[in-house]
């Protein structure tokens, strides 16, 4: 990356290229097989119900790598944050400052939006990822611990 990143932000015709970067994502943290979300599924949730945005980042007019994120709510702060849910840099793009201009676009974002934090999960084998997180500042939350219920589970939970 020589200059400025170019972003721009995904509409519904990039559903394919959306899809393509969830399974890429998947393929590097060993999840592929866990992937069960369709273009429809994400035109839905994405373009129409509108949950969660999605953003590119650019080289050459070509997209490189992307983060999907969404709000969430902080009863401490008492106000909205910014959850990235995924962020992947294509590997032959990586070593060129992508990563780090995706998360310096998205907390100008928290803080356009009046949002108190933004927030992300990454696997703990991930040790790359967690160095790169760690040079920017972020803090790992040591002492909570993510729960999960889905499938049949949630459905005996809901009394379903």
């Amino acid at each position: 990356m020589n200059s400025e990143p170019i972003f721009r932000y995904a509409e519904e015709k990039d559903v394919a290229l959306i899809l393509s970067f969830i399974k890429d994502l998947a393929e590097y943290e060993k999840m592929l097989e866990e992937v069960v979300a369709t273009e429809e599924m994400l035109r839905y949730w994405l373009f129409k119900e509108k949950k969660a945005e999605v953003l590119f980042v650019m080289e050459n007019e070509k997209e490189v790598g992307f983060a999907l994120f969404f709000y969430h709510f902080s009863t401490f702060l008492g106000q909205a944050g910014i959850y990235l849910e995924d962020l992947f840099v294509l590997p032959e793009y990586r070593g060129k400052g992508y990563g780090k201009a995706i998360l310096k676009q998205l907390a100008k974002l928290t803080i356009e939006r009046g949002c108190g934090r933004l927030e992300w999960s990454c696997l703990d084998w991930n040790k790359p990822s967690i160095d790169f997180y760690l040079s920017l500042g972020a803090t790992p939350m040591e002492e909570w611990t993510t729960y999960r219920v889905t499938g049949d589970t949630l459905k005996k939970l809901s009394g379903q």
